[in-house]
């Protein structure tokens, strides 16, 4: 063990939400030190738009000249099913001076977040990973393994990581924004209970001749929830949910090119598999498939951190919930609750008391149990389609907003929440 590193807050995890709570106490003169075991930002991921609350909170740290020259802007949010389109939901009635979605990829959002970190001096320390935590009265005391590669074996070369040496940080704080394994919320012992069922989705994104416009579609049929979003430079992203009925059953286990998603086996995903998979849910869609540069198979659960930490360590992100992708909930209410976080540790930090941090927990607690549709579920008005009204429970994790915008979203659907 070397070296001993005083901080006041360690944030563990690169991604977007731990480098805008890393940003957020900058900005205060928090003195803070992030860490994340990847080597680099992400090149692939599933989050793919900010919601206009979390580009307010983009531009309160200054950064969203960048990010709009280099997104797409969605302006609504269509429902389909077949060949009709049942409903919609206009950004441009939000009240916020972002009343749209923009699409980005998470790899540009990462890198312009650590040059801005950059600007205040501090780095993300990739590829090191924090393998302990010591909760003492007054701090944590973290130990980080730096992380290296070696080339093994002769003949044939081989490289694995190996810890080139540990080091310790003490920090007055730790905020867990390390993903769905969060080694943070493992080490509190915090319950990470199911809310729900785990979905299947074969996510495939591919070049396209279709005009791009400015909406989101998602198809709702009868069983299967999907989504097609317009990315920049002329691509498209289709996200299926995956059924039983999806995979032929002969092929489950005899495809030698298979994806393992948990418990289930599903074939490579292929050219074939997508333009089924168009032609049986959105038959609407004419445009050309080209060059597919991402495919993949992913299982997302649906899952709550309870209580969202406790004491000197406090969780955000992946970390403290889990979603399905669809309306981009789970980083984009991360990215509000990593803004909010920043501010009760800095005011725990000046003032001392853990008020704020306990009115952080209760505040984003409820708002999970609101999108889980446990403290409230979606109910009919006497203006309500019938269709909307049949496919209620489902609609509200595909609205990419929460809070005062969530019910925005469900009264221009004719539903509002049972709680009023």
């Amino acid at each position: 063990m070397f070296g001993r590193t005083e901080r006041d807050v360690l944030v563990v995890g690169g991604g977007p939400v731990g480098l805008v709570t890393a940003l957020a106490l900058a900005d205060r003169g928090i003195g803070v030190e992030i860490v994340d075991r990847e080597q680099r930002p992400a090149a692939h991921s599933y989050a793919l738009a900010l919601h206009a609350r979390s580009l307010e909170v983009l531009d309160r740290l200054k950064l969203t000249a960048a990010l709009f020259e280099r997104g797409y802007r969605v302006r609504t949010v269509g429902f389909y099913d077949g060949a009709d389109k049942r409903a919609e939901v206009q950004l441009s009635q939000l009240a916020t001076d972002f009343p749209f979605l923009l699409v980005i990829r998470q790899d540009i959002l990462e890198t312009l977040l650590e040059q801005r970190l950059a600007q205040h001096g501090v780095k993300v320390h990739w590829n090191q990973r924090v393998s302990q935590l010591n909760v003492e009265p007054a701090a944590v005391v973290a130990a980080v393994d730096e992380l290296g590669k070696v080339s093994l074996g002769y003949p044939i070369q081989t490289t694995e990581w190996v810890i080139e040496r540990t080091r310790q940080v003490r920090a007055h704080y730790v905020v867990g924004a390390d993903g769905h394994r969060s080694f943070v919320r493992r080490s509190l012992d915090l319950a990470f209970a199911e809310q729900a069922r785990p979905q299947y989705f074969a996510v495939f994104e591919f070049q396209s001749d279709a005009p791009p416009g400015d909406e989101m579609r998602v198809v709702l049929d009868e069983r299967s929830t999907n989504v097609l979003w317009p990315l920049p430079g002329g691509y498209r992203r289709w996200s299926f949910e995956l059924l039983d009925g999806d995979v032929p059953e002969e092929t489950r286990d005899k495809s030698r090119l298979s994806v393992s998603v948990g418990e289930e086996l599903f074939p490579y995903l292929t050219r074939e598999m997508l333009l089924r998979l168009i032609q049986e849910r959105a038959p609407w869609f004419h445009g050309s498939v080209g060059e597919i540069r991402w495919s993949i198979a992913v299982r997302f659960e649906r899952r709550l951190a309870e209580p969202l930490g406790r004491g000197r360590c406090w969780l955000a992100g992946d970390a403290a919930h889990l979603t399905g992708p669809v309306g981009v909930q789970s980083m984009n209410v991360g990215l509000r609750e990593a803004a909010d976080l920043a501010a009760a540790l800095a005011a725990a930090l000046r003032h001392g008391g853990d008020a704020e941090l306990e009115t952080y927990n209760g505040r984003w607690t409820a708002e999970w149990r609101r999108l889980f549709s446990r403290a409230d579920a979606l109910r009919p008005t006497d203006r309500t389609d019938p269709w909307v009204k049949a496919r209620r429970e489902r609609l509200l994790a595909c609205l990419p907003g929460s809070g005062d915008d969530l019910a925005g979203m469900v009264q221009q659907l004719g539903l509002q929440f049972a709680g009023g």
